[in-house]
């Protein structure tokens, strides 16, 4: 295996520029120099998004920029000392030293052992002294390299005792807790006070902090005198504590960026929630706070259906969600787990029309798959032709992709409302979600015998219902039950009594406002034409751009899919025109940047040039996330500006009444697409008035950026 280091890969007291996207890139340079980088733009462009979720800068003047990448295929460490310091979103200052850390997409688990060993090393002091003291690379290499050599483990010191001058006894050897002593001479056994704590770590990457916390954590339980034992949940593989251990352990420590895994393992245990880097900034208080939540009957605990990504938006300062945050979270649960639904069903009704032709598989689709297979139902006896369903394979092979596609569609809205639920209330949300969002997608819609009618709540109904699910399963989560009770509480208590409370409510109380609320929003959708289809295509249009991927266009985005999978839709049908507005104006934001770097690269530094270049195919596939990193680092230019293009977009999509069938894929579903000439030209359109916004607002804003 090639060493993760060597003399090539090191750089000291260099000028490598004046923030650090430039730093990543000059780094990355460097890789490519050594020959050890298969795609240098892949490599940065990794590491600049790994860096968007939160910054790497670390306390006491360290950076390290990371990623897991196919840009190299071995593990791969640059270091730098940087003259001068650069910022890394450290909040005691700049960093002066750096490590790009480079480990390869699907790279072994030895590889990654390498990795955790050099984070665990950059907490301690002595490590990044000799970094910043030493005199030549081959130096860095030998104290890296040093770092993470395997070495055996030093055995336990033997507890001994022994007496003092004055009578007394003292414990000395591999002891944790405070040694006490008496005048009697009986010595105290510290083994019985010792307190005990446990902790998962965890950051998206899983390659540097997840295990640079876990380090600090235990050097810091070291100095207060108490045993911690943490999981590590990175990507060199997860050793889940032992069930004993977790039993007698005090209090929990969550220092997480992402979800907890099996969270309800510690159901009960007073908890700490935080960031993934609050250990590596304050473990001693991190430790101190949890050894006060141990002391304390009213301290948070870990409940059975606690949140299970709570550590995900969790402040690195005090642990605690903010409300704004928890929704964004919550909401962002249910559409990220519905998406694939929507799309693989939605693109497959799609792919049957293409097949099969609308005027087979619309109606006809279920008559179709079962007359072929099993000779069942006579199409005579319901009046229809045999030749119109003997049409060919392609007709028989449509008509099986709607009947997929279909299935897949119907789980959109019972998803929505199960992960919705799921992100209040962890695993035992899940089923009665799922129930609430049943009853959304499905009791809701059927006539009862008196022809009125129980009303479709749609997605309004799964969002309010999954709410309601998670809310009502949190709850009886806080209950007071025997200890023989608690294993029963998250696999039947709770999703048993939450189904009954929820599923009652939905339908007793909420059904019909929220149906009389969708009946009147579908109502006006189907009286929309001209000038105020025009105003809702730009509304959805601005929706979509405001925060690109956020709530807001979500909810235009779920508002859009909605109305997708009815098999029924004629092709003017407002829904599907509403989906090729939502579409288009998702897909004009990094489109639209993407242009602007080229057109003038000079306002626009390196890394957001090389964003520039994955954007064409992001949009080109309605992903409007490839946007972020643009609006991130200049928001107050970049977003009114990607809103003006994409409600022009909007807008003209709807003047020119184009209308789609999938519900994703951007320019790669144009099959599905009803008047493609007008699709093109709304695009164009928006992408045209996006990046002269953006080019003009940044004109006029700063000076230009040199070009790297």
């Amino acid at each position: 295996m090639t060493e993760l280091i060597t003399a090539d890969l090191v750089r000291l007291d260099a000028d490598l520029g004046s923030d650090k996207h430039d730093v990543i890139r000059a780094l990355a340079q460097v890789v490519q120099d050594a020959g050890r980088a298969t795609d240098v733009d892949r490599l940065v462009e990794d590491a600049l998004a790994r860096e968007a979720t939160s910054p790497t800068g670390l306390k006491g003047g360290i950076a390290i920029p990371h990623c897991r990448t196919e840009g190299v295929e071995e593990p791969t460490l640059v270091f730098t000392r940087l003259a001068p310091p650069v910022d890394f979103g450290a909040k005691d200052g700049p960093a002066d030293i750096a490590f790009l850390i480079a480990a390869p997409a699907g790279g072994g688990s030895t590889h990654l052992q390498i990795l955790t060993k050099l984070a665990r090393a950059l907490v301690r002091q002595e490590f990044t002294d000799g970094l910043r003291s030493a005199a030549s690379a081959d130096e860095v290499v030998a104290l890296v390299l040093d770092a993470v050599a395997d070495k055996p483990k030093p055995a336990a010191a033997p507890v001994s005792v022994e007496k003092t001058p004055a009578g007394t006894t003292t414990t000395t050897g591999a002891t944790t807790g405070a040694t006490t002593a008496d005048s009697t001479g009986a010595a105290t056994a510290t083994a019985a006070a010792t307190r005990r704590l446990v902790a998962v770590t965890a950051c998206p990457t899983g390659i540097a902090h997840t295990y640079m916390a876990a380090e600090a954590l235990e050097a810091a339980a070291a100095r207060a005198g108490v045993e911690i034992e943490v999981e590590t949940q990175g990507s060199a593989g997860s050793t889940p504590l032992d069930p004993a251990t977790i039993a007698a352990a005090d209090a929990v420590i969550f220092a997480v960026d992402v979800g907890v895994r099996d969270r309800g393992r510690f159901a009960g245990k007073p908890l700490v929630s935080s960031g993934v880097k609050r250990p590596i900034d304050d473990g001693d208080g991190i430790i101190a706070e949890a050894l006060r939540n141990a002391e304390d009957p009213n301290a948070p605990r870990v409940e059975g259906s606690g949140g299970g990504d709570e550590g995900a938006a969790a402040s690195g300062a005090g642990g605690h969600e903010s409300w704004g945050g928890r929704t964004r979270r919550v909401l962002m649960t249910g559409v990220s787990y519905m998406i694939p639904f929507v799309a693989a069903g939605g693109l497959l009704i799609a792919l049957s029309f293409l097949l099969g032709g609308y005027e087979i598989v619309g109606p006809y689709g279920d008559i179709a798959v079962n007359y072929t297979l099993f000779d069942l139902p006579d199409p005579a006896a319901l009046g229809l032709d045999h030749a119109l369903l003997d049409s060919g394979l392609m007709a028989y092979i449509g008509a099986l992709f709607f009947i997929i596609g279909k299935t897949a569609f119907m789980f959109f809205i019972p998803a929505l409302a199960g992960y919705i639920a799921y992100a209040i209330a962890d695993r035992p949300g899940i089923a009665p979600g799922f129930i609430v969002g049943g009853l959304a997608a499905n009791i809701f819609n059927v006539a009862d015998p008196n022809g009125v009618g129980l009303p479709a709540t749609g997605f309004l109904g799964a969002i309010v219902g999954g709410v309601l699910a998670g809310l009502v399963a949190h709850w009886i989560a806080g209950w007071s039950v025997p200890k023989w009770a608690r294993g029963l509480m998250p696999v039947l208590v709770i999703p048993l009594l939450t189904s009954i409370i929820a599923g009652l409510l939905m339908i007793v109380v909420f059904g019909r406002p929220i149906g009389w609320l969708m009946d009147q929003l579908t109502d006006g959708l189907s009286d929309m034409s001209g000038s105020y289809a025009v105003l809702l295509g730009a509304i959805l249009g601005l929706m979509m751009a405001f925060d690109m991927g956020g709530p807001l266009n979500k909810v235009a985005y779920s508002f859009a899919a909605a109305g997708v999978g009815g098999a029924s839709l004629a092709a003017d049908a407002p829904e599907l025109k509403i989906m090729a507005a939502v579409m288009l104006a998702g897909m004009v934001p990094p489109i639209a940047l993407a242009l602007a770097t080229v057109v003038r690269p000079r306002l626009f530094n390196a890394a957001e040039r090389e964003n520039g270049k994955a954007g064409w195919l992001l949009g080109a596939s309605f992903i409007t996330e490839g946007a972020i990193p643009f609006a991130a680092a200049d928001p107050l230019r970049v977003i009114p500006a990607m809103m003006l293009g994409s409600a022009v977009t909007g807008g003209l999509s709807e003047l020119m009444e184009v209308s789609v069938r999938a519900p994703h894929g951007g320019i790669f579903v144009l099959f599905a697409v009803d008047g493609v000439l007008g699709f093109l030209i709304a695009l164009a359109a928006g992408v045209l008035v996006g990046a002269a916004a953006v080019i003009a607002l940044k004109s006029t804003a700063k000076a230009p950026a040199p070009v790297a």
